[in-house]
């Protein structure tokens, strides 16, 4: 990543000059002819030298570590968007936002009742499809499902073949690369960590289609794409797939409208309602007993 020097410097000016010393527990002296803060109380602030602080706002310092950062977010009274401004200009990644893991925040599981008009999903950034509304029920049925054991959607695609059925043939290698990208870019914002470890030498172990697409080093977060999927009982069924970013770093919202002149769709599925996800369930289960 390239430091903005100019950048950086002009915003801790402008930064420091918006704070008053009463915002940060200091005594305004009679003389204070500068607005704002002084330089050396930021510098004290962040127990760094003026001289080294001096630097920074003239342009001329070296690109200052994430340490010097942090204690520079601190001193400065920085808002969670303005330290990720910081850390961009100086080179460095923002530090990753708060994990919600399993955990569904009530204003979450509000917007995913009161849309529903249209098909929503909540997952996680590893592609654990964590809640869904009634209208998403009825469009995916059994092949996506919140059960702990089946609800990796990466996993799901690369080990069971009867999701692949739900897709066009000739979109199943592009549909793969894109989860694959997808996963990359949310392991690496992740920092390896044990979760999103643990998935990938799973994934490895068992599709040789994962590891060698996984071996590509592909990275793309996936965002808005055109969705085709085939319903056992509609057939094929288009919209347009919206991923909007939620409070959490870990988590997003999937939202699938129809194309213009494509409500037929919507309203078919409110027709067949959410029961068609327990009627297939019921069906696999009695299968499964039979044999």
């Amino acid at each position: 990543m390239v430091m903005h020097r100019d950048d950086l410097a002009d915003f801790l000016r402008r930064s420091r000059e918006r704070l008053s010393p009463q915002d940060v527990g200091l005594v305004e002296g009679p003389r204070r002819r500068t607005p704002g803060l002084r330089r050396e109380e930021v510098a004290a602030l962040a127990m760094m030298s003026t001289d080294y602080y001096m630097r920074l706002e003239q342009a001329r310092s070296p690109q200052p570590s994430v340490q010097v950062l942090a204690a520079l977010t601190r001193a400065l009274r920085l808002t969670i968007d303005e330290r990720d401004h910081l850390y961009l200009l100086a080179g460095h990644r923002p530090p990753e936002g708060t994990r919600a893991g399993e955990y569904l925040r009530p204003s979450m599981l509000y917007l995913l009742d009161r849309l529903d008009s249209v098909p929503v999903q909540i997952l996680s950034d590893l592609g654990d499809l964590l809640a869904q509304n009634d209208m998403a029920k009825a469009l995916f049925g059994c092949v996506c499902t919140v059960a702990q054991e089946d609800r990796n959607i990466v996993l799901r695609w690369f080990t069971e073949p009867d999701v692949r059925s739900h897709f066009a043939a000739e979109e199943h290698e592009e549909h793969a690369r894109q989860l694959v990208a997808d996963l990359r870019a949310a392991v690496a914002h992740r920092g390896d960590d044990t979760a999103s470890r643990a998935l990938v030498t799973r994934l490895c172990a068992a599709s040789a289609e994962f590891a060698a697409l996984w071996d590509r080093h592909e990275v793309s977060v996936r965002k808005s794409h055109p969705y085709r999927f085939i319903h056992p009982e509609l057939g094929s069924i288009e919209f347009d797939c919206e991923v909007l970013a939620t409070p959490a770093a870990d988590q997003r919202l999937r939202v699938f409208t129809p194309p213009p002149g494509g409500t037929e769709a919507l309203d078919m599925l409110r027709v067949l309602g959410p029961q068609h996800r327990h009627d297939t369930a019921a069906t696999r289960t009695s299968a499964n007993e039979g044999s």
